[in-house]
C-alpha cells in the first residue's frame, strides 16, 4: 500500500469519525434541550393560576441507588371549554411503576369517577386532585395505591395527538365497531372506528382511547388505554423512533408539563429500556368496587382501603392468577407495528365480548357516570 492511498484511507476515515461525532453532538444536544424545556415555569407553567399548588408536601424523588421503586403518574386532561388559565379536570390517569432490582414495569389506570380524600380539600372525584395542582393529584393517587408518587407527566388531547403522529402511528386492533357524535364539540371530536387492524393516526387514536359508551363505559375505556398505551411504549423502543427522538420531543414539547429532571430522565430510560413490562391492572379492582350517590351524582367508591392496598402490593410481589392469564392472552394478540412486537392487553376490557375482571355482583357499577360533582 502506498503512502497516498494510506493518506486517502487516514482522510476519509477522519471525515467519517467528525460527521458521527458532529452527529452525536446534534442528537444529545438537541434531546437534552428539549428534555430542559419539558418541565414548564411561570408564566408557560399550566398551573400557573393555581393557588397553594405546594402546600401538600409529596415524596423525594429516589436517589438512584438502584433499589427505590419509582412511581409515575401519567395525567392526560381535556382542555375543552374551559377558562384561560384554568386547570381542566383529569380525563385519564395512570400510574407508572419502574422496578428497577426486578427490571419490571407495572401500569395501574385509575377510574376518574372513583370518590376519595382529596388531601386539603375534602372528599371528592379523584379527577378533581389535578385542579388543585399537580403535588395534590400526586399525594391522592399515593394514597389510593399506598405507593409513594413522585413524579408526574401532565399533557392534554394534543400532547396525545402529536406524540401519536411523531411516531408514524400505531398498527392497532380495534376489538369493535366505535360510534359516537356530540353536536356540542360541533362534531370536531366524534368517534367513527371500524372493528379490525387499523393504522390509527393521532386523531383517530384519541377516538380509540376516549371511546366510553358501551355497556362498560369507563371500565373498558380504561383497559383501551392501558392496551394503547404498552403499543405506543414497543413503538417508541424501536430503532426508528429513538433516532427521530429529538423530533418526537419538539413535537410534544408545547403540551407536556413534568418535574421531572433530565438526569431524572435519562435515569429512567436506563431503567426503563432494560425492564419487561409486568402486566396493566385496574384501580380500583372490580371486587373492591362500590357505588354511592353524592350531591345527585354517581360515583365509585372503595370498599376496603387497606385491602385495596395490599392488593397492588399482591401485584408488585407476587402478581394474581388473573394477571398472569391476561399476560397468557396478551402473547396472543401481537401489534405488527414494532419489530418487538406490541402487545394489546385484550384480557383487561370488554373486547370481543370478553371480560375477565367482573363478576355477577359488580354489574351494576356498569353504567356510565354522566353526572359531574
Amino acid at each position: 500500500m502506498t503512502s497516498r492511498t494510506k493518506k486517502t484511507i487516514w482522510s476519509v476515515l477522519a471525515v467519517v469519525i467528525v460527521a458521527i461525532v458532529g452527529f452525536a453532538v446534534y442528537y444529545f444536544t438537541s434531546i437534552y434541550n428539549q428534555l430542559e424545556n419539558l418541565h414548564k415555569e411561570g408564566a408557560n407553567s399550566p398551573f400557573k393560576n393555581v393557588k397553594q399548588v405546594d402546600q401538600v408536601r409529596t415524596p423525594e424523588p429516589p436517589k438512584w441507588e438502584g433499589t427505590d421503586m419509582v412511581n409515575i403518574l401519567l395525567m392526560g386532561v381535556d382542555g375543552r371549554g374551559i377558562q384561560k388559565g384554568e386547570v381542566p379536570r383529569s380525563d385519564s390517569m395512570m400510574v407508572v411503576s419502574l422496578d428497577p432490582v426486578k427490571k419490571k414495569i407495572h401500569l395501574f389506570s385509575i377510574l376518574r369517577d372513583t370518590y376519595v380524600d382529596i388531601p386539603g380539600y375534602g372528599k371528592n372525584r379523584i379527577n378533581t386532585a389535578i385542579t388543585h395542582g399537580p403535588n395534590t393529584a400526586m399525594k391522592t393517587a399515593g394514597d389510593l395505591l399506598g405507593i409513594p408518587v413522585q413524579y408526574y407527566v401532565y399533557t392534554d388531547f394534543q400532547g396525545f395527538i402529536k406524540l401519536v403522529d411523531a411516531i408514524g402511528g400505531i398498527d392497532f386492533e380495534v376489538e369493535k365497531d366505535m360510534h359516537y357524535t356530540s353536536n356540542a364539540d360541533k362534531h370536531e371530536y366524534d368517534i367513527d372506528l371500524k372493528k379490525g387492524l387499523q393504522h390509527l393516526d393521532g386523531k383517530t387514536a384519541l377516538q380509540y382511547v376516549r371511546f366510553r359508551h358501551d355497556a362498560m363505559s369507563d371500565f373498558s375505556r380504561s383497559g383501551r388505554q392501558r392496551a394503547f398505551l404498552e403499543a405506543v411504549a414497543q413503538k417508541m423502543q424501536t430503532t426508528t423512533s429513538i433516532a427521530n427522538l429529538p423530533n418526537i420531543l419538539e413535537q410534544v414539547n408545547p403540551y407536556i408539563d413534568t418535574n421531572l429532571s433530565v438526569n431524572d430522565m435519562w435515569k429512567l430510560a436506563n431503567v426503563g429500556y432494560q425492564s419487561s413490562f409486568a402486566g396493566s391492572e385496574q384501580v380500583p379492582s372490580m371486587k373492591l368496587l362500590g357505588e354511592e350517590n353524592v350531591g345527585g351524582a354517581e360515583v365509585l367508591t372503595v370498599r376496603d382501603p387497606e385491602k385495596l392496598k395490599s392488593y397492588v402490593q399482591d401485584i408488585f410481589n407476587n402478581p394474581p392468577v388473573q394477571t398472569q392469564e391476561q399476560n397468557k392472552d396478551q402473547t396472543e394478540t401481537k401489534q405488527p407495528d414494532s419489530a418487538s412486537s406490541s402487545k394489546t392487553d385484550k384480557a383487561s376490557f370488554t373486547g370481543g365480548n370478553k371480560t375477565t375482571t367482573e363478576d355477577a355482583s359488580t354489574q351494576s357499577t356498569t353504567k356510565t357516570r354522566q353526572k359531574e360533582l
